[in-house]
């Protein structure tokens, strides 16, 4: 535990000191200091002297394993590897009319080493609790490993946590001392933002090192809304944050999402709040609601022939964005384009009655007791198939599409009671059909994924109910 200790507080204490250099050295002196470290962690895991003394001066013996020891060697080689790649990236950028602020490279390290340290540290403090359990009935003690559905939450928000004081201090530090006019309240977005950022991709399983993807993927999250130049209080930002984050807490209590779902949620509700209002996030909330109660409808039906969700239904990120993306994109562009407000709403409904359309028809329309027809040629097919459409989906989806219609004008989001169900039920239930000829067509020949049809269904709801709404206005 000694040794433990002392490797995080070595890489809380290099990583302050190498962000303490960041206003100081230039954007030159960075790449070289980036540059040596990083080929000083390559010559440590490549020789074998340096290495065999690394893990036994910062490695307890019950964790002293090659796999181990590799795997946190990696993980700082990847690190300086990325950030070196964005320090590239902003030199070069220099030589053109955009550029890539060292703060957002600053708050991207600093996120990236302290959130994986509190992680981490975390998770240990988990392993030491299951290693004291040797005195319990082994299978006992397999049991509880297996079902502890909470083993990734506490490190997950204790990364996400971490990484947004970590962000922030890094990026008021360098703006500081580069006496930048960057106002705090912007300083404050872009590191919840870049957190949030981080922690979905710490939480979403993958072959590439996280810590080569967090840094790469939360700096370049925090530069596109910094370039927006959009301002938001840091009480409202902290609201957004808090209410986001119970809600899709609670989804993920009822197991309607897991980890990364429930950090994209999160991510979705700040960047919709902010941009527009909360009540927008309800609505979208709803979509995932009115979908999770009814993937659990007849379920077991479901699963006796073959076309229940997998998972018992529970969501995870690639649900949640490719359902979401084309919403998240307009509440964007009503924040940014006051103007077209009108219209922006219109399209945000028909994103997502599309999802909420879609996602009923399947649910209710594979328990209908007559055959489903093909949307291509209404040639009789089997429940669940890939452009399966029944008379009961068809329902269903202009049932959900009404829902979030009766729901926008509850909520303020439009006047016209009349135009919102007109608009929404009809591009719900159009693009929901959308979603349908892709399944049987592109999906079919996998050109499409379920999530990539998913998307551009969405994406074709929001243009159908623009449309309407445009030709009866």
């Amino acid at each position: 535990m000694y040794k433990r200790s002392k490797r995080y507080i070595l890489q809380i204490f290099s990583g302050l000191l190498v962000l303490l250099t960041f206003p100081f050295i230039g954007l030159h002196g960075l790449i070289i200091l980036f540059t040596l470290i990083f080929l000083a962690v390559k010559l440590v895991s490549g020789n074998q002297k340096l290495y065999f003394t690394v893990s036994n001066e910062l490695f307890d013996d019950h964790e002293r394993t090659p796999s181990r020891v590799n795997s946190i060697i990696s993980n700082i080689h990847h690190l300086f590897l990325s950030v070196l790649i964005l320090l590239i990236i902003s030199l070069v950028l220099e030589l053109t009319p955009y550029s890539l602020p060292l703060f957002i490279i600053g708050s991207a390290f600093g996120l990236s080493i302290i959130g994986d340290c509190a992680a981490s540290i975390i998770n240990d403090h988990k392993e030491s609790k299951h290693r004291s359990m040797d005195n319990i009935d082994h299978s006992i003690q397999n049991i509880y490993s297996k079902n502890c559905r909470y083993c990734n939450l506490p490190s997950t928000t204790g990364f996400l946590a971490a990484a947004i004081i970590a962000a922030f201090l890094a990026g008021s530090w360098i703006i500081y001392n580069e006496s930048g006019s960057v106002p705090y309240n912007i300083i404050i977005f872009v590191s919840v933002i870049g957190a949030m950022t981080g922690a979905l991709f710490e939480s979403i399983p993958s072959n590439v090192d996280d810590m080569f993807s967090v840094p790469l993927s939360s700096s370049m999250v925090m530069w596109m809304f910094f370039d927006f130049g959009y301002t938001v209080s840091p009480y409202e930002i902290a609201g957004a944050l808090l209410f986001s984050l119970f809600l899709a807490y609670m989804a993920y209590r009822v197991r309607i999402a897991d980890i990364s779902a429930l950090i994209s949620a999160t991510l979705l509700g700040v960047l919709i709040i902010v941009f527009s209002n909360i009540l927008w996030f309800v609505l979208l909330l709803t979509f995932f609601i009115l979908g999770g109660a009814f993937t659990k409808y007849r379920y077991r039906y479901k699963e006796s022939i073959g076309i229940a969700q997998s998972k018992g239904g529970v969501r995870t990120y690639d649900n949640v964005f490719s359902n979401s993306i084309a919403a998240l994109a307009l509440a964007i562009s009503y924040g940014i384009f006051p103007q077209h407000s009108e219209l922006i709403v219109y399209a945000y409904l028909g994103a997502v009655a599309t999802a909420t359309g879609d996602t009923l028809a399947s649910e209710i329309g594979t328990t209908s007791s007559s055959k489903p027809r093909m949307i291509t040629n209404f040639k009789v097919t089997e429940p669940g198939a890939d452009g399966a459409v029944s008379f009961l989906g068809e329902m269903a989806a202009l049932a959900g599409s009404a829902i979030i219609a009766i729901l926008a004008v509850a909520f303020g989001l439009t006047e016209s009671i009349l135009l919102a169900i007109m608009v929404t039920s009809l591009s719900g239930l159009l693009g929901t059909n959308v979603d349908s000829l892709l399944g049987a067509t592109l999906q079919k020949y996998n050109i499409l994924s379920n999530s990539g049809v998913n998307l551009v269904s969405t994406i074709a709801g929001a243009i159908i109910a623009g449309v309407i709404f445009l030709l009866i206005t």
